[in-house]
């Protein structure tokens, strides 16, 4: 299923990835469930590469995985230099990853796995190493500003259910609050014109003043 951001405006998902999340709440909460230090790391859906350089630091090797091939040839060239990186054009549904391949999985804004998506949950379970992590960020529909603008954009996303999801799966949950904050008005409007319809992303603007937005995130994990 096409990304509706990233696949489009990929230099207006860049500035939004440099906005996320300042303090680092997230990676904070990643490393409490475990470290990726000397290990394999799988990023799911790496889009240009923009997270694959922050694991290379750290992992043994990293394996970016991107269903659209343009996307994936610029992680590529975003990473030629890093000699721990290899990129891979491929789905969740069907990874070019060898069985018991990697120890930690990383998908982040994967909106889309939730009912339907267990062919994608079954491929994480054949290439996650035993005692490996599986990690999936998306957007908690019930909670902050962000969230609010996603609900009304996403009238389809039932919080209730995706938890219910989630838990009839296995998998934990960590609730996370963390902020958007932009250098510039401009980006702010421009990241909010790519994730959200016209009429949402627009009363969003009209109603939101300042540089920083709250943003609630679930963290769904698992450990194989």
């Amino acid at each position: 299923m096409p990304s509706p951001n990233i696949w489009h405006h990929p230099r207006t998902y860049e500035i939004e990835n440099l906005a996320l999340d300042p303090q680092g709440r997230i990676d904070a909460a990643i490393r409490e469930l475990t470290d990726w230090s000397g290990h394999t790391v799988l990023d799911l859906g790496c889009g240009t590469g923009f997270h694959l350089p922050r694991w290379a630091r750290e992992a043994r090797e990293v394996v970016g995985v991107e269903p659209h091939r343009d996307l994936a040839r610029l992680a590529a060239r975003r990473t030629r230099r890093l000699g721990n990186v290899e990129v891979r054009t491929g789905t969740a549904q069907d990874l070019p990853v060898a069985e018991n391949g990697v120890d930690l999985v990383h998908a982040r804004w994967a909106d889309f796995f939730g009912p339907g998506c267990e062919p994608g949950l079954a491929e994480l379970a054949r290439v996650v190493r035993p005692g490996g992590t599986a990690v999936v960020l998306d957007t908690d529909a019930a909670r902050s500003t962000y969230g609010r603008w996603f609900a009304q954009g996403n009238p389809s996303v039932d919080p209730v259910a995706v938890e219910r999801f989630w838990s009839t799966q296995g998998w934990g949950r960590r609730a996370l609050d963390v902020v958007m904050h932009f250098e510039a008005r401009t980006d702010l409007e421009a990241v909010l014109r790519i994730e959200l319809p016209p009429e949402v992303a627009d009363a969003a603007v009209r109603e939101h003043r300042g540089l920083e937005i709250d943003h609630a995130v679930n963290l769904w994990w698992r450990r194989y």
